[in-house]
C-alpha cells in the first residue's frame, strides 16, 4: 500500500485524505467512517454528535481573539461513490483505496479515488486538527449517503447546526466559487416480463458494449460522452428489427448518477441470420464510434458466442423494453439561458438489470429550473408508461438559487484576487449539492461552494491536481482568519 501521498503538502490534508482511503465508505455503506470520524472528533477533545440519520457534527471553539466573528459550517460528505474497471479486484466494502502519485496528480489504482469528496472531509478535519490557525467558532457537518439520496442533508433538523455561513468544500475545479446548483429527481423503471421457450436453429452470444469514459451525470454530462446502456440499446434494436434477435437478459451501469461505462446483453439470433448480423454489429461499431471518436476512441461492441440461455424474455415484453430504452431521452437536454456555458436540465440512464422475470432501471433527472425538470420527468413517465413500465420518481431534492449579493461570495473574491493575482471565476454548477437542500432547512445561511481540482469524479479515471490542493487550503485558511464579525 503506498503511502506517497503522507509526504505531499499540506501535511495536515494528505494526512486526513490517507486516512479516509483506507477506510470503505461507498454510499449506503458508511459505518466505519462515521465510527472514524465519532472517533477523530473525540480523539481531539472537541464536541462530537452523530444525528439520527448518520451525520456527523464537530464542534471547535473560536481561536483566542475570534469570538466575535460569524460561526462558519466547514461541509462536506463521507460517501464516496464505488466505481472500477472490469480488471480491477476490489471489494469497496472491505478494501482500502490504493492512491498513487503521477505527474503532479493524485490517481487510485483502477477505482474512483474518492477524492469526491474526500479532499472536502480532510480539509476540513485538518482546520480541526490545525493548532497555528485563526478562526471563528467552526461546526464540521460531515454528511451521509450524499451520492445516492441526499439522505443525511434531508435529514438534518433545523437548529442543530449554530453557524451562518456554510462553506461547501464538495466542488471540482480550483479558483471557481460556486453560487447555485441543479436539483434532482430520481426516475425508476420496471418491465415484468413472462419466460419464452428458443426457437429452433438459433445461436446464443454475449453482446458487450465497452471501453467507454463515464464519468459524473452531472459535472461530465456536457462532455456528451457515450452511455454505454444507449449504445447498447441501439444495437439491440437493429438486431431486433432486421435479423429477429431474441433476448435473454440485459445489464449496464451501477449508479445513476454516473454515466454508464459498459453494457451488456445475453442474446440468440437465428442461424440463417447469424452472418448478417455479424456484419451490421461490425457496421455499427464503425459508425458509433465515428460519431463518438471525440469523446470514446476506446469504445468496443464485441459480440462473443455463449452458451444458450435457458429461456428468452417473451416477445412483446423485448419489444417493449428495447423501444423504450431507445426512445427514452438522454444526455444534455437543454443548455441555460441564464448562465451561459452552464447545462439546465440533463438525464442520464444510469443503471439497468435483469432479475426475477424483470428488468429494472434507474435515471436521474437534473435542472436548475424546476418547471423543466418537472417537463423532463413527464417525458420519461410518458415514455416508458406507452411501453407498459411501471415508472415511478422519487428523492426529490432542489436547486440552489444564486444570490450574487451574498457577503461571503465578496469576501472571497477579494481574498482570491488579493492572494492569487486574479479574479476567481463565479459559477453555478450542473451537479447536485447540497446547498439547495440545507438553504431551505436553514434559509438564514450564507452559503457559497469551494474545491480543490479534481477530474472525472463518479469514474476510475478519477483523479486530483496535488497544487490546487494547496491553494485550496491556503485559501480556505485565509477565509476563515477573515470571516466578518456578527
Amino acid at each position: 500500500m503506498s503511502k506517497d501521498i503522507l509526504n505531499l503538502e499540506p501535511t495536515l490534508l494528505w494526512k486526513n485524505f490517507y486516512s479516509l482511503t483506507q477506510i470503505p465508505r461507498p454510499s449506503k455503506h458508511e459505518d466505519k467512517v462515521r465510527d472514524f470520524l465519532v472517533q477523530f472528533g473525540k480523539n481531539l477533545g472537541l464536541e462530537t454528535i452523530k444525528d439520527e440519520v448518520g451525520n456527523v457534527i464537530i464542534r471547535k471553539p473560536a481561536t483566542p481573539g475570534m469570538e466575535n466573528r460569524k460561526g462558519v459550517v466547514l461541509q462536506g460528505h463521507m460517501d464516496m461513490v464505488p466505481q472500477k474497471n472490469n480488471d480491477t479486484q476490489h471489494d469497496f466494502e472491505k478494501d482500502p483505496i490504493e492512491t498513487y502519485i503521477d505527474n503532479g496528480w493524485v490517481k487510485a489504482k483502477g477505482t474512483t479515488l474518492g477524492a469526491d469528496n474526500g479532499l472536502g472531509v480532510a480539509a476540513a478535519m485538518a482546520v480541526l486538527e490545525a493548532k497555528g490557525i485563526q478562526h471563528g467558532p467552526i461546526e464540521a457537518f460531515i454528511t451521509t449517503d450524499e451520492e445516492t439520496g441526499m439522505t443525511g442533508a434531508m435529514g438534518i433538523k433545523a437548529g442543530v447546526l449554530k453557524g451562518d455561513i456554510l462553506l461547501n468544500l464538495d466542488t471540482e475545479e480550483e479558483g471557481e466559487l460556486y453560487i447555485g446548483c441543479a436539483g434532482g429527481t430520481n426516475g425508476n423503471f420496471s418491465f415484468r416480463f413472462k419466460t419464452a421457450n428458443l426457437p429452433s436453429a438459433v445461436e446464443a452470444f454475449k453482446l458487450n458494449v465497452t471501453g467507454m469514459k463515464g464519468g459524473h451525470s452531472g459535472v461530465d454530462i456536457h462532455l456528451e460522452r457515450g452511455n454505454s446502456i444507449k449504445v447498447l440499446t441501439r444495437v439491440l434494436w437493429e438486431g431486433s428489427k432486421h435479423f429477429g434477435l431474441r433476448l435473454a437478459s440485459l445489464e449496464g451501469g451501477s449508479l445513476r448518477n454516473a454515466i454508464p461505462r459498459e453494457a451488456s446483453a445475453w442474446i440468440v439470433i437465428p442461424v440463417e441470420h447469424k452472418d448478417a448480423f455479424i456484419a451490421v454489429v461490425a457496421g455499427l461499431e464503425k459508425i458509433i464510434r465515428k460519431e463518438l471518436a471525440a469523446v470514446e476512441p476506446t469504445m468496443k461492441i464485441i459480440l462473443t458466442p455463449a452458451e444458450k440461455p435457458a429461456s428468452l424474455i417473451d416477445e412483446v415484453s423485448q419489444g417493449n423494453i428495447i423501444n423504450a430504452l431507445y426512445a427514452c431521452p438522454n444526455g444534455m437536454i437543454r443548455m441555460s439561458n441564464e448562465m451561459p456555458g452552464l447545462v439546465e436540465t440533463s438525464i442520464n440512464i444510469g443503471v439497468l438489470k435483469t432479475n426475477n422475470n424483470m428488468v429494472v432501471g434507474q435515471t436521474l433527472l437534473r435542472s436548475s429550473v424546476d418547471s423543466a425538470k418537472t417537463d423532463l420527468q413527464n417525458m420519461v413517465d410518458a415514455v416508458f408508461t406507452m411501453a407498459g413500465a411501471d415508472i415511478s420518481f422519487d428523492g426529490d431534492y432542489p436547486g440552489w438559487k444564486p444570490n450574487p449579493d451574498s457577503a461571503i461570495l465578496k469576501l472571497m473574491l477579494e481574498l482570491y484576487k488579493k492572494m492569487f493575482g486574479k479574479e476567481p471565476l463565479v459559477k453555478a454548477i450542473h451537479a447536485g449539492l447540497e446547498c439547495g437542500i440545507l438553504g431551505g432547512t436553514y434559509p438564514n445561511w450564507d452559503m457559497i461552494s469551494v474545491g480543490p481540482t479534481i477530474v472525472s469524479p463518479h469514474s476510475p479515471d478519477e483523479k486530483t491536481e496535488i497544487a490546487s490542493a494547496q491553494k485550496f487550503w491556503d485559501y480556505l485558511i485565509e477565509t476563515l482568519k477573515n470571516i466578518p464579525i456578527k
